[in-house]
């Protein structure tokens, strides 16, 4: 186990620092100078001189990647040009909302996803599976932000069962924060929750051919328990993967979501920062985001390791 942990932790470093020179360059290359977003063009060249001094912006680009990354390594993610505040606290306060809008939306996907997958496949051929796979298939097909949009307009406008936009603070009152994330969480997790029901159908279609469960059933296993302890048990090694790869696109994903709601997470804090280029910012955010995808994916590969037997023998033969 610690072996496979070392092995797992020792490939995330090449993928991290590939992954800090890419945000820094696409950063430092993109049009427009955060000196005159801040200065203004209206700035003499002597106030431009010498805030581009000020912020290392005068040092070749390599160097300034040294300062930046060696900065990163210390814990260090720089300050906003804009704000006055750290990188960091900036990020973790605008984290809660997106974490609790992907939690949120990950459980609606898994509670929609798993259900519909077990009664598709135990339906399989019959109306019940057809439906489910035409639904299905239309929440693979539709954007999530133009569902969102549809979501307002029917729920939030005509009905006025939901608020139109808006975030209110787990601190204040948790079922007032549901309630405010309902309708994001349902039109970003609607997609996911597709996936999961045809992953979930497709594999539990596959275990069900095999020999164990004839054998359950010749000796008169409920079709209940045959379908949830010995069918959807053995199937759980792929859905958990596809659960956790959506979770990671889930926090990584929402800048579109939140947008269209007006929740101030990590995407809005994003949007925000390049639109007044601020630098230190983007590449601190999109940096932490990519540290959040790649652990996620790595509690997923852990999970998996502990879940199937099969791999805890091969990663100790290796």
């Amino acid at each position: 186990m610690r072996g496979f942990l070392f092995h797992r932790l020792l490939a995330l470093l090449p993928v991290l620092f590939v992954v800090s020179i890419v945000v820094f360059c696409l950063v430092h290359l993109a049009p427009g100078d955060p000196v005159l977003v801040i200065l203004g063009n209206d700035a003499s060249p002597g106030d431009i001189a010498a805030l581009r001094q000020q912020m290392g912006l005068d040092q070749p680009i390599m160097v300034q990647f040294l300062h930046w990354f060696g900065a990163v390594l210390r814990g260090d993610l720089g300050h906003s040009l804009f704000l006055d505040t750290s990188v960091m606290g900036l990020f973790l306060q605008h984290l809660t909302p997106t974490l609790a809008l992907a939690l949120y939306a990950q459980l609606i996907a898994l509670t929609l996803g798993l259900a519909g997958g077990v009664v598709s496949a135990w339906q399989h051929g019959r109306f019940t599976d057809r439906a489910i796979r035409a639904l299905a298939t239309l929440g693979m097909s539709v954007p999530g932000f133009l569902l969102g949009l549809f979501l307002i307009f029917v729920f939030a406008v005509q009905l006025r069962w939901f608020p139109v936009v808006g975030y209110r603070s787990t601190n204040n009152d948790l079922l007032l924060n549901l309630w405010y994330l309902t309708l994001p969480a349902v039109a970003l997790g609607f997609r996911i929750a597709a996936l999961i029901a045809r992953m979930t159908r497709a594999v539990m279609l596959d275990v069900l051919q095999e020999n164990f469960i004839n054998t359950a059933r010749a000796k008169g296993v409920p079709e209940r328990l045959v379908l949830l302890r010995h069918t959807l048990k053995n199937a759980l090694i792929p859905i958990l993967t596809i659960c956790g790869e959506s979770f990671a696109g889930l926090v990584t994903g929402t800048i579109v979501i939140e947008s269209v709601f007006g929740i101030p997470g990590v995407g809005s804090l994003i949007v925000d920062s390049i639109e007044r280029r601020d630098v230190t910012v983007i590449q601190g955010v999109v940096l932490m985001i990519t540290v959040c995808y790649v652990l996620i994916n790595l509690a997923v590969d852990l999970l998996s390791y502990f879940a199937d037997p099969r791999l805890s023998v091969e990663g100790a033969e290796s």
